[in-house]
């Protein structure tokens, strides 16, 4: 009877035993699986600066009174070569462009449309509308310089109303990237980039301020920044221009909020 009671004791020790590891095991399990890499910003290096480049807007040449309906837009280049591969580590880095260098098309804050040919069409609506545009990199990069960026009020129709009302001289930020859908090796670092006007940014003056799925930034420099740690999905990235307390500095286009996405 004592050899069936210990038998017992030893058979529910050892029970209990692998129960406990079974839980241990479960909960490591189930731990691994809510871990989730930290989303973090680094400034991107290694880029060519092109300091010497230059984009013009040759035509139209008068951006007042245009005729609705497609418009055609020509831009001359210089000291940089369209649909041309940047030189750098970057364009292996970063989502890149197999059609190479080009021009980004901005109207009005809106999501850009990349132009690797100097003049193309395209087609206005009757309304005031704020060109911002400016020389690429193959993986999408600005150019940052005084002499790389367009910025003009376009004008399309009769007596047409400015609903923007932006002030020219202002401290204006432009967004550019990134955008859209990423997959495969181009989700795992991702530009953040963007365009800033008649300001400087500084640890004691205006900075950016970016909100990455909900966890923000403070950008102290205008250079771009490498995202990592990004989840599959939606991502939602928020752009705002604020002044050395924080606070918001008034402007249409200096708080701005979009939505990309990442695959497999």
């Amino acid at each position: 009877m004592k050899f069936l009671k210990s038998t017992l004791l030893i058979f529910c020790g050892l029970t209990l035993l692998v129960s406990c590891k079974s839980e241990e095991k479960k909960t490591t399990v189930e731990t691994k699986k809510i871990e989730v890499n930290p989303i973090t910003i680094e400034k991107l290096t290694d880029s060519p600066a092109y300091e010497n480049a230059v984009l013009r807007l040759k035509e139209p040449t008068n951006t007042k009174n245009l005729k609705e309906g497609p418009l055609d837009f020509k831009f001359e280049v210089a000291n940089y070569e369209l649909g041309a591969q940047t030189d750098s580590p970057n364009a292996s880095l970063l989502a890149n462009s197999g059609k190479g260098q080009h021009i980004h098309f901005i109207l009005n804050n809106q999501p850009y449309s990349a132009h690797y040919d100097p003049n193309f069409t395209k087609e206005l609506p009757a309304g005031v509308h704020h060109l911002v545009a400016f020389l690429s990199r193959s993986y999408h990069e600005s150019v940052k310089n005084d002499n790389s960026v367009v910025v003009k009020k376009v004008e399309v129709g009769t007596n047409p109303k400015d609903t923007v009302g932006i002030d020219a001289e202002a401290p204006t930020l432009i967004y550019s990237r990134p955008k859209g859908t990423y997959s495969g090796k181009d989700t795992e670092s991702l530009m953040l980039d963007f365009f800033v006007l008649n300001t400087t940014l500084s640890e004691t003056g205006n900075k950016v301020k970016a909100t990455i799925n909900g966890k923000e930034f403070l950008i102290t420099e205008w250079a771009p920044q490498v995202i990592k740690g990004l989840p599959k999905g939606e991502v939602t990235i928020e752009l705002e221009l604020i002044d050395a307390e924080g606070n918001f500095i008034d402007g249409p286009f200096n708080k701005v909020k979009r939505t990309i996405t990442l695959k497999e």
